[in-house]
């Protein structure tokens, strides 16, 4: 996550300016020994670029990188603010949840931190009037969705770092604070996450643990959450954000009639996916409703492919 003092130096350069270590430890008030920590690591994570002048001495500028262009923006439009002195990793990580009204309980348990937390987290946002409503649900106000951008660019990023140390084709498909859903494009890669104990293979590659053998075109998808358990809930969303497409809302109908998960189980998980109309559109054919509506989220299948698939994996 991007510390004060990183933030300060990116605060720092974000005009395109290109400055030394020692003037950036002037205008920032952070030692010069702590800025060479925080260059190296902006610098690692693409943020910066460097150039050596007279002397071999270093001259940073910003890059193009997505949370540098995030922040631009986030500056260009709401300038009045002293964002590097506001926002901290942990405003940061719950701003990220802040698009809609939410419970502080319910970012808590996303996060798995007190609600002091939240609330200290929260602290400065309150004061400075940019939420909306102000309780017991919170949300940024609409002229801060600049915020909400940011603090998802550097969520993503973060994300993106870890799983590139050891999967340097993956990308990140979804991800909020603590959890990541990613492709990745190699086999090399595949095996790489597949021996690190904090990811775990999710999506229709999955299916074969609950006794459902389906054939996989590419590589495998992987899921970061090293503190959770991956329920099944999580495998159908994850199977259906990665494609929706009719034989995989099939696929997805199977794993929960063979389960038996129930609708509110999954709803409650569906929500953090924007799925929830896809997955009560997919427990109507399940309750024998075949006969859908022209506006349904997703292509269903007809009752005689899916009874037709059904008796094709011993579950008629």
């Amino acid at each position: 996550m991007l510390s004060k003092a990183g933030l300060a130096v990116l605060d720092t350069l974000s005009t395109g300016r290109e400055t030394t270590p020692a003037e950036l430890a002037t205008e920032t008030a952070y030692s010069q020994d702590h800025i060479y920590d925080v260059l190296d690591e902006l610098l690692a994570a693409g943020l910066l670029t460097e150039a050596r002048g007279p002397n071999n001495l270093r001259r940073v500028r910003v890059s193009d990188h997505p949370v540098v262009e995030a922040y631009r923006d986030l500056r260009s439009k709401l300038g009045h603010v002293e964002w590097a002195d506001l926002l901290s990793p942990a405003t940061l990580r719950v701003c990220w949840y802040l698009d809609e009204p939410r419970r502080v309980t319910e970012i808590a348990d996303r996060l798995d931190i007190t609600r002091q937390g939240v609330h200290k987290a929260l602290s400065p946002l309150k004061h400075r009037a940019m939420l909306s409503p102000s309780g017991p649900e919170y949300a940024l106000r609409e002229e801060f969705s600049p915020l909400l951008a940011f603090a998802r660019a550097v969520v993503r990023h973060v994300h993106r770092t870890r799983v590139r140390e050891s999967a340097p084709s993956a990308t990140v498909e979804w991800c909020d604070p603590k959890r990541a859903l990613v492709r990745v494009q190699t086999s090399d890669d595949t095996a790489s996450l597949q021996s690190t104990a904090d990811w775990q293979v999710t999506g229709l590659a999955k299916f074969q643990d609950y006794g459902l053998q389906f054939f996989l075109a590419g590589e495998p998808a992987f899921w970061y959450a090293p503190d959770e358990a991956l329920t099944p809930a999580d495998v159908v969303c994850h199977t259906l954000y990665l494609d929706s497409g009719s034989r995989r809302v099939s696929y997805a109908m199977l794993l929960i009639e063979k389960l038996d998960i129930a609708q509110e189980t999954l709803i409650d998980t569906a929500t953090w996916y924007d799925l929830e109309p896809a997955v009560a559109a997919m427990y109507r054919p399940l309750r024998g409703e075949f006969d859908v509506s022209e506006d349904t989220p997703i292509i269903l299948p007809s009752e005689s492919e899916y009874l037709a698939l059904k008796e094709q994996y011993g579950l008629s």
